[in-house]
């Protein structure tokens, strides 16, 4: 009903000729106020949060996908209290979410990222840092690597 109503606005208000050319305008009005594309619907029962969404790592720097035959890698990793992971770096992207504790991540450059549960980050690529777990409990995240087969995902230093 709305739709003819709008038809019978648009006919008066602009000649035949242009109608064709408001609706093409419209159509792209319309698309382009869509509210953000889920991977699932939200109704009641299902609740869609974006967590996080860049084409950036966290340092600013642009995210690129490694060649070959894609692979993604999961992992859950847990840091205790006051222990870090040492200097290392990752050659592919990842993505990380902590679920318990606080984390802080640092660049050899002494930027500084802190993160506690709920917190989630787009790694630095090809840059060492170092995570420490700053709580008295145990950090737990979960990472995701966008890598290729056969490729490394993180790489400790030669030297430091």
């Amino acid at each position: 009903m709305l739709r003819h109503s709008l038809q019978g606005i648009l006919m008066v208000m602009f000649p035949l000729q242009n109608v064709h050319i408001f609706r093409l305008m419209a159509v792209c009005v319309l698309i382009w106020v869509q509210p953000n594309a889920y991977a699932l619907d939200q109704t009641d029962a299902i609740h869609v949060q974006t967590v996080l969404k860049t084409q950036t790592s966290w340092d600013g720097k642009a995210l690129g996908y490694p060649k070959g035959q894609a692979e993604i890698t999961g992992m859950i990793v847990e840091i205790a209290p006051g222990a870090e992971t040492g200097w290392h770096l990752h050659a592919v992207p990842s993505f990380g979410m902590v679920l318990e504790g606080e984390l802080e991540v640092q660049l050899k450059d002494g930027a500084t990222k802190q993160l506690k549960a709920g917190e989630a980050l787009a790694e630095v690529v090809n840059t060492l840092h170092n995570g420490r777990n700053l709580g008295a409990t145990p950090v737990k995240l979960i990472v995701f690597y966008a890598g290729a087969v056969g490729q490394k995902l993180s790489e400790k230093p030669t030297h430091e």
